[in-house]
């Protein structure tokens, strides 16, 4: 991958962490007897031929992810992520933030709330609205949550994002967040 996004001070790079949890996340909800599509299963991105410069291969890369979603009916994008804040290093949890199609809000509301009882013990978080500059989250037309599942800049939380067991721990929370979610809006 070409842009591996946020990078914890002693490097461990977001991308790598996203994908690991990204993967849990899929085998929880498929045992769970959930349909899930990855817009990516590896390290590559999935960028247009003609796409020459990083800048052309990144465009291209989102806009070919929207497209994929947008082509599932009836699709839920559960975008996952790490958090940044450099020089702030007690800045810790998972949050959550949604975009404007109905109903994301209420998704990220119900999954803000399983990770402030599974995982956010210390200090709830509130669910967010996305802002403008998240090109997947904007252009998707289906409910779209992005889950920043910790921060980065923590020593102690990117030292907990590195452990397989710590991994399944955030995606079984988020699947089990987004089937409480369902359950309580009656859909499959």
């Amino acid at each position: 991958m070409q842009d591996g996004g946020a990078v914890s001070p002693d490097g461990v790079v977001e991308s790598d962490l996203n994908l690991a949890i990204t993967r849990r996340l899929r085998d929880v909800l498929l045992f769970l007897g959930r349909d899930t599509v990855l817009t990516r299963t590896g390290e590559d991105a999935i960028y247009s031929p003609e796409a020459v410069t990083l800048r052309e291969k990144k465009v291209s890369d989102l806009k070919n992810r929207v497209a994929l979603i947008n082509s599932k009916p009836e699709a839920v994008l559960i975008s996952i992520h790490q958090n940044c804040l450099p020089g702030y290093p007690n800045v810790r949890g998972a949050q959550v933030f949604y975009n404007a199609v109905l109903p994301s809000r209420q998704l990220a509301e119900a999954m803000q709330q399983t990770l402030n009882t599974a995982v956010n013990t210390d200090r709830a978080k509130a669910a967010m609205p996305i802002g403008d500059g998240v090109y997947l989250m904007t252009h998707t037309t289906c409910p779209a949550i992005l889950v920043e599942c910790g921060f980065l800049s923590s020593p102690q939380e990117t030292a907990l994002l590195q452990q397989p067991s710590y991994q399944m721990k955030i995606a079984a929370v988020i699947a089990a967040g987004y089937c409480q979610y369902c359950t309580s809006e009656g859909t499959t």
